[in-house]
């Protein structure tokens, strides 16, 4: 596992909704795998992490070895754009994307 294609430019996803989003699809996730997941180096995650936990997006509860997370989904998103979205309403249209990622096939729709 590790850290694949590189990304340099901008992308419409931040690192800290891909984090979010990848914890919600599993709140016992590793950072490791969610780095891997993420493509984003394991220090980035642990970084991102924080954030979203001094922010009070997100909490963790430590079990033996194990961190499971905690996602607060009617916590407002910060940017005065997103006004009255919650982090719920974001993670809902990331989810949907995943879902149809994998159910459909690589190739474009012939139009």
């Amino acid at each position: 596992m590790g850290v694949h294609d590189p990304h340099n430019g901008w992308t419409f996803i931040t690192n800290h909704a891909r984090v979010l989003a990848a914890i919600a699809d599993d709140p016992n996730a590793r950072i490791r795998d969610i780095a891997a997941h993420c493509r984003l180096t394991e220090r980035a995650v642990q970084r991102i992490i924080v954030d979203l936990e001094q922010e009070g997006y997100l909490s963790h509860k430590r079990e033996g070895r194990t961190n499971t997370y905690r996602i607060e989904p009617g916590k407002v998103l910060r940017h005065p754009a997103e006004a009255g979205l919650t982090v719920a309403s974001l993670l809902s249209l990331l989810v949907q994307d995943e879902v149809r990622r994998g159910s459909e096939s690589t190739s474009l729709p012939e139009t």
